[in-house]
């Protein structure tokens, strides 16, 4: 800004002492075409002695000219000026200025024409004036412009800087409290930020800081959870697996061989489905949609297709399976493969649970703006009071069967991450409903 004022200083200096210097010579050079008359038919210049002396007179800003009658001849002048190299300039233009370098003192003159009168033939005649003076005149003018327009803008210019300065380190003393503040913030600490006399958008980042720590401390708190999670939980099973294999590796009859062989299998078979559930547990946490395909999913296609596969399992269990909708389409969008792994356990589960006989049936119904599955088995059903501990990681109410106490809990996580929810209700007259609500617009899955 310091440069720019400069050179915009020095700009309107030039410009202004340009016009000055240009209107002085053409006033003069008008003064002295109004002292050209014809005396019998010769063109002559009368001025007083005084007009004489005064342009003739040496002085530091002397005034130079030269008058040419119609016939190029010179008539009055006291210098001779060179031959523009510029194209010739014609009576009746408009005057020509410019700068006469190569003089021993640099000049600006002027170049006009002025109508004389007129000859027989109606043609007019005309008289060439050129006026110059020196250009030490024009750049004395030019640097006291400058210097009455300077001084004001140089100091505008220090004051502005100091308040610019002054501005800058007021605003970011905030900013680099906050800094101080990040630096000494330990790993524990989810603390608020506490900025004092701090501007708006200052808290507003430290508002945004506090939660990106909060959300950072609870991933890595499900991370951690879930990592103490499955190590107790696969510490039994294979503890168990290692025992069954040293135990077999003992046997010598064929026999004890193949039923050690044969809990070995089903040790393994157990320990897959507790890893498998781990793992698709993990995947529908929060903060792992990010990678995850979102597709539109068809939810009458999707139950009808898991019903009909699961009917094999449900006739070898003795169950009577069915699927009740009268839905031809219901489309939502969300992750085909965490949906799908949803409604797996619900059935499983079912069947898993309930006594041979019985008969389940999953039905799918709308709203205006949701879609509810149900899930409802002819079982015992579950007590108030354990309803809200089935959706709790590793609980289990009966400790028959090869569950591990995921299922419910898989079902939770994937329904909230849809923008959904599932909730227990009591069948009529005995059994249980597994109540899923998912909603139909289309939402994006939380992160």
């Amino acid at each position: 800004m310091w440069l720019a004022g400069a050179l915009l200083s020095f700009q309107v200096a030039s410009h202004f002492a340009n016009e000055v210097i240009d209107n002085s010579l053409l006033q003069l050079a008008d003064s002295l075409a109004r002292q050209v008359h014809v005396e019998d038919d010769k063109v002559v210049a009368r001025y007083p002695e005084a007009t004489h002396l005064l342009l003739d007179a040496p002085q530091d800003d002397q005034l130079l000219y030269a008058i040419s009658g119609p016939d190029g001849q010179k008539i009055l002048g006291n210098f001779s000026f060179p031959t523009s190299p510029e194209p010739r300039q014609t009576p009746g233009s408009e005057p020509a200025y410019r700068n006469l370098m190569q003089l021993p003192s640099p000049v600006r003159m002027v170049s006009v024409y002025y109508p004389l009168d007129k000859t027989g033939q109606g043609q007019t005649r005309w008289i060439h004036v050129e006026a110059a003076r020196s250009l030490a005149s024009r750049n004395h003018l030019s640097r006291q412009i400058m210097l009455t327009i300077a001084l004001p803008l140089g100091g505008l210019l220090v004051v502005m800087s100091f308040l610019v300065w002054l501005g800058i380190n007021r605003g970011l003393r905030p900013l680099n409290g906050l800094q101080r503040l990040v630096e000494k913030r330990t790993p524990q600490d989810q603390a608020p930020f506490e900025l004092s006399h701090a501007p708006q958008e200052l808290h507003a980042l430290a508002k945004a800081l506090t939660q990106l720590l909060s959300t950072t401390h609870e991933s890595v708190a499900r991370q951690r959870r879930f990592i103490a999670d499955a190590a107790h939980q696969l510490r039994t099973p294979l503890a168990g697996l290692k025992s069954q294999t040293e135990l077999a590796m003992r046997e010598t009859e064929p026999e004890q061989l193949r039923a050690r062989l044969h809990m070995v299998h089903t040790s393994a078979t157990r320990s897959i489905h507790l890893v498998n559930q781990l793992l698709t547990l993990a995947r529908s946490e929060p903060g792992t949609q990010s990678g995850m395909p979102r597709v539109k999913v068809d939810l009458a296609r999707l139950i009808r297709d898991l019903t009909a596969e699961s009917v094999p399992r449900a006739l070898a269990a003795g169950m009577d399976l069915g699927c009740d909708t009268a839905l031809t389409e219901a489309v939502i969008e969300g992750n085909s493969a965490l949906l799908r792994e949803l409604f797996v356990n619900l059935v499983e589960n079912a069947i898993k649970y309930i006594p041979r006989g019985g008969n389940i049936t999953v039905r799918l119904t709308e709203d205006d703006t949701r879609y509810v599955v149900e899930v409802e088995d002819s079982g015992s059903g579950i007590p108030d009071d354990d309803k809200p501990r089935v959706f709790e990681r590793f609980y289990r109410r009966e400790q028959t069967g090869n569950g591990c106490g995921l299922g419910m809990a898989i079902v939770k996580e994937i329904a909230e991450r849809h923008g959904g929810s599932v909730t227990l209700l009591d069948a009529k007259p005995h059994g249980l409903i597994v109540h899923v609500e998912l909603p139909k617009e289309q939402r994006r899955l939380p992160a």
